[in-house]
């Protein structure tokens, strides 16, 4: 194997600590052309997709590709805008928020930057940087707050994959989930509560997850529960009664059982039982993103609407509110615990070592 060299490494230059975000990833554009390509890396992860590789292989590349990116493109090109993918500018928003922030707090000798997980930035792009900058100790947060295999356990895949054809390896921490960090809870109900001063409550507030196969929960995958428990405290957190909220999952895909009740259907049925409003947020997004904004913020309004309810509001996503921003610098600190890199001054001692050849490395 030819590993991956730093060639140019100086024991001199400042080491530094890195902070990675990574999300989920976007086409470049609402093309055919480009989903075609972002869908075929996604859809072929196993993670995602726990079908038999050559049974699968055939289903996406004989069927799959050639049916589904034009119609994804159709529905991309509604949420583009001149700024591009709103989960790729989000995140941006959201990593340079954060570095912001952890410089203002004193938090020294940093870098932070993000990556997806499919499509671009890649790992394998921001990683080069992140190590040429001069980072020596890596912190990845992938922005999932409750855990899945396809989500987190994938992020770790793709993480390790890279380490494995470098020759140097920083060290590493990497937070796997958060579904009860107190700080993302408070910034989650603080964000509903916002939005019920401005528009006044509804007769439910719908707490939606994307869905994942429930035979994944079956095999032992623990997202269903951290759903519920990230839903049960933020309801704690508004004071609501049991009655008032409910939990769903969005976004399934093929013909499988996915994890229940459906949100689309949930929304189908609750003007017959007499709620005629909702609003709906979304606590495992921590990005606007076409699932939002489309799928939830217009695809799903129109079932509700259709079947005879009479309000419906999406409440946006975290993104980069300062509540946000706040609770995931925090959630970062409290990782970095008894992580330190070189002072100035030690750095110029090790330098002056060096130049006399007096240091041994």
């Amino acid at each position: 194997m030819r590993y991956i060299n730093t060639p140019n490494y100086d024991h001199k230059q400042n080491d530094k600590i890195g902070i990675l975000l990574t999300n989920l990833g976007t086409p470049d554009e609402p093309t055919p052309k480009a989903l075609k390509r972002y869908l075929k890396q996604f859809l072929s992860d196993p993670r995602v997709v726990e079908v038999p590789r050559l049974l699968w292989w055939l289903i996406l590349n004989c069927v799959i590709l050639q049916i589904r990116p034009r119609r994804s493109a159709k529905a991309y090109a509604t949420v583009f805008t001149e700024k591009g993918s709103p989960l790729l500018f989000n995140t941006q928003a959201q990593s340079d928020a954060i570095a912001a922030q952890l410089q203002q707090q004193g938090v020294q000798n940093v870098v932070v930057d993000f990556a997806m997980r499919y499509g671009n930035p890649s790992f394998d792009t921001v990683l080069d940087k992140m190590f040429a900058q001069g980072v020596r100790k890596l912190l990845v947060l992938p922005l999932y707050p409750q855990y899945s295999g396809s989500t987190s356990a994938s992020t770790f895949d793709e993480l390790a994959a890279n380490f494995m054809r470098r020759r140097w390896l920083p060290d590493l921490r990497f937070i796997s989930h958060y579904p009860d960090y107190a700080p993302f809870i408070r910034a989650a109900a603080e964000k509903i509560r916002q939005h019920w001063q401005q528009h006044g409550q509804a007769d439910k507030l719908m707490l939606s997850y994307h869905g994942i196969p429930k035979r994944y929960l079956l095999n032992g995958d623990p997202y269903h529960c951290e759903c519920y428990k990230t839903s049960r405290l933020i309801a704690e957190e508004l004071g609501l009664s049991k009655d008032q909220y409910l939990t769903t999952f969005q976004s399934r895909f093929g013909r499988e059982e996915w994890l229940k009740p459906y949100t689309d259907e949930t929304l189908k049925a609750l003007p017959a039982q007499g709620v005629k409003s909702v609003q709906v947020f979304c606590p495992g997004f921590a990005a606007d993103c076409l699932e939002t904004i489309e799928e939830i913020g217009e695809e799903n309004k129109e079932y509700f609407l259709h079947a005879g309810g009479e309000r419906y509001e999406y409440i946006t996503a975290l993104n980069a509110e300062p509540a946000h921003i706040d609770a995931l610098c925090q959630l970062i600190k409290d990782n970095l615990h008894g992580w330190q890199v070189e002072a100035d001054a030690q750095r110029a001692v090790r330098a002056e070592a060096l130049r006399t050849e007096k240091y041994p490395g």
